[in-house]
């Protein structure tokens, strides 16, 4: 037993240092391959020895899929924002008014990154963190520490030595470029709205009630701000070197500035130099660096007098548009798009840029051939923002919306109350046809290897595969699909593995495959949950429907549409006898009950006869409810070992009845 806890805690140790190695020095000493190995032996051992589970072990950076609601809780020290200006001589006047308020005392200022994204704070006792708090609205914000738990550039246990017993550390949390184009490619994919940048893209994923979800995203933080009663040094720049030899990410653009042409020149430098980073920044900081000085400086109503904020002007240009283009997706929805002549922005070259609808066009006001202003600023999706009227030709004509669909010739259609004009031909147009097949072969949907959007277009233009029920049809097509340009019996064997692979996907990803409109990859693991069959879902009503968590009538009106075709039922139909899961397993609800219905329980502690992810599974299963902090609307909170003090003392103050496991396995009739 003892050998198996000291590998236990030898693998914690290694991990921990490898991502602090991949995610904030970014320098890996070991493969992808090797750290996945260590990941499931720690895994495996966790597993045999739930005794020693750990909430903070680097394999549960992977979340939860429990949604949870947030709870508020007041900042100990208020997070104020900083003043602002778009002008080095404002920069340089706040210099001089420090130097007046510090009556005439030399002081040195720390110039840093002004990143884009969204503010976090973080608490940590004895090493370890406690608590991460949005910056909500300065006074309080929302405890979100299970979604940051998932932030693999984030420590849970500190390195190193030297910390204070308890300090506040403030950051942004980011979500990198890299990411955000691979978050904003599928969400094109799956023809959801785009993020107009990536702090929208942060700020929404940090507030998502699935942290399993969130730990998909990517996210990345970086730490700007320690706050504490005993801190290591007397100075800003100190301590978060400090901050960062304990594993924290700090920005290494973080410099001391002896004067005011040291703060000119770091201006101008980060200027340019900010487009080569690889997270978004729409500004720089500088901050007084003692914190005696800060103190004596002390602050406005909302903003401190030892810091400030400058910020970087938004790119923009001017440019001629060639013509706007109508593209049409998988759901029938028609978008414009601004065909440019080519504009260099924020280091690329922009050609196009998205009208999103009619009404953008008409708010616009654009006309043929007009020169467009398009910005990126912090967003990496270029923006038309206005029109310059002054150069437009005499007699040119205002771009009109097609009337009809421009691939199949359909008219279009318009639902009341929304801006979106639609192609209503659903099973004739081509562009609509492949798309629900590409969404359908996708990663999270079906995953069938070797089909992308040309291979797509190819079996598509082949009169091979005209719906996703084809797809298990295509071995009697195989021959011919190995005469294809560019693909051989190798690609074409691992397609048809893909395809009878697919058979075993489960249930709920099926139904998000099928591509029924509004119903999105949460909704479809909701209505799979409750309905448990395709064929209960064909005959629901909408009273049925809106019954369910999370299905409102919209979406409710359009699966009874969706299924009201009769086309639609024949593809699931072929589906099913193809061999596709169509049904949730009968097991699955073997152990439910609604013993805990209505409870809401906090988790906290290790235990010894089950993991915490297993009790946050026995809590749902009972028809109870999983919360990540304690509220007045808490019924328990299940305790194990070494339970947060802060908590404890919180239960007590609210008079939440704090129960064991022992206890808590007999409400729910469950011994072991």
């Amino acid at each position: 037993m003892d050998s198996a806890r000291q590998r236990i805690l030898h693998l914690r140790e290694e991990l921990n240092r490898h991502n602090h190695n991949y995610y904030v020095l970014n320098a890996p000493e070991i493969s992808d391959m090797d750290f996945d190995f260590m990941m499931k032996e720690l895994e495996e051992l966790e597993k045999e020895h739930p005794e020693f589970d750990d909430p903070y072990s680097p394999t549960h950076r992977v979340g939860s899929d429990i949604n949870k609601a947030f709870t508020q809780i007041a900042h100990k020290r208020p997070m104020l924002s900083l003043g602002n200006t778009y002008s080095i001589e404002e920069v340089n006047d706040f210099v001089r008014r420090a130097k007046d308020g510090l009556m005439g005392e030399d002081f040195k200022i720390v110039g840093e990154m002004k990143y884009d994204g969204t503010s976090i704070s973080l608490t940590y006792e004895h090493g370890r963190l406690v608590r991460a708090v949005t910056r909500g609205d300065g006074q309080q914000g929302d405890v979100v520490t299970d979604n940051v738990i998932t932030i693999k550039s984030i420590p849970l246990q500190l390195q190193g030595s030297g910390w204070p017993d308890e300090f506040e550390i403030r950051g942004e949390i980011l979500l990198p470029w890299k990411e955000f184009d691979r978050l904003n490619a599928e969400r094109e994919f799956n023809e959801e709205p785009l993020f107009a940048n990536p702090r929208n893209a942060a700020s929404g994923t940090l507030k998502m009630q699935n942290s399993a979800e969130v730990a998909k995203r990517g996210l990345d933080a970086i730490l700007y701000f320690m706050l504490g009663d005993n801190l290591p040094y007397d100075n800003h720049y100190d301590n978060m070197k400090a901050a960062a030899s304990w594993g924290f990410k700090v920005s290494p653009e973080m410099t001391l500035l002896d004067d005011m042409e040291a703060v000119d020149r770091y201006i101008e430098y980060w200027d340019t130099a900010r487009k080569e980073l690889p997270v978004a920044t729409d500004g720089l900081v500088f901050k007084i660096n003692s914190r005696r000085q800060q103190l004596n400086l002390g602050f406005t109503a909302k903003s401190p007098r030892w810091a400030i904020a400058y910020k970087f002007k938004a790119e923009r240009a001017l440019t001629k548009l060639r013509f706007v283009s109508f593209e049409v997706g998988r759901t029938g929805v028609v978008t414009p798009v601004a065909n440019l002549e080519p504009v260099l922005l924020s280091g690329t070259v922009v050609k196009r840029a998205s009208l999103h609808n009619e009404d953008i066009i008409r708010t616009l006001d654009i006309h043929d051939h007009d020169m467009l202003y398009v910005e990126k600023g912090g967003e990496i999706i270029p923006k038309i923002t206005d029109v310059d009227k002054n150069s437009r030709a005499p007699g040119s004509e205002p771009v009109e919306f097609v009337k009809n669909c421009p691939v199949c010739g359909t008219p279009l259609i318009r639902i009341e109350g929304e801006a979106a004009w639609i192609c209503p031909n659903k099973s004739g147009c081509p562009p609509q046809i492949c798309g629900r097949i590409e969404h359908y072969v996708g990663r999270r949907m079906m995953n069938i290897d070797g089909i992308g959007e040309e291979m797509v277009v190819e079996l598509y233009n082949n009169g091979w595969v005209r719906n996703p029920a084809d797809l298990y049809t295509l071995e009697v097509h195989a021959e011919a699909m190995k005469m294809l340009p560019g693909i051989g019996p190798r690609t074409v064997n691992r397609i048809l593995e893909g395809v009878e692979a697919s058979k075993e996907v489960p249930f709920e990803r099926v139904l998000y495959a099928l591509s029924i409109p509004y119903v999105g990859e949460t909704g479809a693991k909701k209505l799979a949950r409750a309905m448990k069959s395709i064929d209960r879902i064909m005959e629901a009503s909408v009273d049925e429907l809106t019954a369910i968590e999370d299905i409102g009538p919209r979406i409710a009106e359009s699966i009874i549409s969706y299924f009201s075709v009769q086309e639609n039922r024949n593809i699931v139909r072929r589906l099913k006898d193809a061999g596709v899961n169509m049904s949730v397993p009968e097991n699955v609800d073997a152990d439910r009950s609604d013993l805990l219905a209505g409870k809401t329980i906090v988790i906290s502690g290790t235990f010894s006869k089950h993991s915490r992810d297993e009790y946050k599974e026995l809590i749902e299963n009972n028809g109870g409810k999983n919360s990540g902090s304690i509220s007045k609307k808490t019924d328990y909170v299940l305790a194990g070992e070494n339970m947060g003090p802060a908590k404890l003392e919180k239960a007590k103050s609210l008079g939440i009845p704090v129960i064991d496991e022992d206890t808590f396995l007999i409400m729910i009739e469950k011994q072991s």
